[in-house]
């Protein structure tokens, strides 16, 4: 074996209970274990990297050839989630991230966006899998995994949203304003004023939230009620998709954190391919590849379509998010720079 090669040793409580340690094991245990304390690693490793890091190309101009710049220059760091971690406790580590501004740029799937807001209004519940949807249908609630979520929240929302939508259609007429997903985002964050909101933290500190399905969930059931009572409303999808893209082509460095998979995770990482690849990745998910699907992909896969770089620093780890994402953001974001 390598004479660098680490050995398999696990945390030894004879030596109390110190959670720093502890989780600081995980990268010697194996297995996912492992897997995790590789992630851990990578995300400080995009947080601290700078352009000083690498050297002067010849065709850096002359601010690129300044120290000081090189110093200030950061990894841009992607974070994306699908919606049932926003549902979740989940939501409150996220909060965190945009409220603190260690994050440039999200993409959430719609309920990701609208899950946000409903909690700013109403609670979700916790329940257990084994509930009976029948029952719970009678009862007027709905069933997200171990999370109960009552009818009337989705009422609440409806209540708060369309005088919002009223207004965007006004300034769109009036003022030929162009609605994309993530203006719309922007504006309801501000419009929720409320500083347990995701959203609201990402207006304040004008982080670009992206959703290109903005129409799949309870979001696009608002639109589509509003749209036959007050019609013309406009959602322009062609221009974020060039925003998205140019977050990634302009960037000096880029890292990506994928929490789940599906739309979230195909959005993030076809933008880096527009820069031949992101240069750190970590993935948070339980699918498997034996399908074929994206979502179930390991970081080897995108590197075949450019999406992530050969030399990238990357893994994948097989796990429950809600389990190790305050984990990860406790043993990187948490600790400062």
């Amino acid at each position: 074996m390598p004479a660098d090669t680490k050995l398999i040793k696990g945390y030894d409580f004879e030596n109390g209970v110190d959670y720093n340690a502890l989780l600081g094991s995980y990268l010697t245990t194996g297995f996912q274990a492992s897997n995790f304390g590789r992630a851990i690693e990578i995300v400080n490793h995009m947080r601290a990297w700078r352009l000083s890091d690498d050297p002067v190309k010849p065709d850096d101009d002359e601010e690129e050839r300044d120290p000081a710049y090189r110093s200030s220059v950061k990894c841009k760091i992607f974070l994306g989630y699908t919606s049932n971690l926003v549902s979740s406790g989940i939501r409150e580590t996220i909060k965190y991230l945009a409220k603190n501004k260690m994050v440039d740029v999200i993409v959430s799937s719609a309920g990701g966006i609208e899950e946000d807001f409903i909690k700013c209004m109403a609670p979700t519940y916790l329940g257990d899998f084994t509930l009976k949807g029948r029952e719970l249908r009678s009862k007027g609630l709905n069933r997200t995994g171990n999370l109960i979520v009552p009818n009337d929240n989705y009422c609440k929302f409806e209540d708060w949203i369309m005088p919002i939508f009223d207004q965007m259609l006004k300034e769109q007429k009036e003022e030929g304003t162009v609605w994309t997903p993530s203006k719309m985002i922007h504006r309801l964050g501000k419009e929720i004023n409320h500083e347990d909101s995701i959203y609201y933290w990402c207006y304040k500190n004008n982080i670009p939230v992206y959703c290109p399905a903005l129409t799949d969930g309870s979001l696009g059931d608002m639109l589509y009620f509003h749209s036959y009572r007050s019609p013309g409303l406009i959602v322009d999808l062609v221009s974020d998709i060039r925003a998205m893209n140019c977050e990634a082509v302009f960037a000096k460095k880029t890292g990506i954190i994928i929490l789940g998979g599906g739309m979230i995770k195909h959005h993030i990482c076809n933008a880096n391919l527009m820069r031949n690849g992101a240069d750190f990745a970590v993935y948070i998910n339980t699918a498997q590849e034996f399908d074929g699907s994206d979502a179930g992909a390991r970081p080897d896969e995108a590197v075949s379509w450019g999406k992530i770089k050969a030399d990238a620093e990357s893994v994948k780890v097989y796990v429950d998010a809600s389990l190790v994402f305050p984990l990860l953001v406790a043993q990187t974001f948490a600790k400062g720079n």
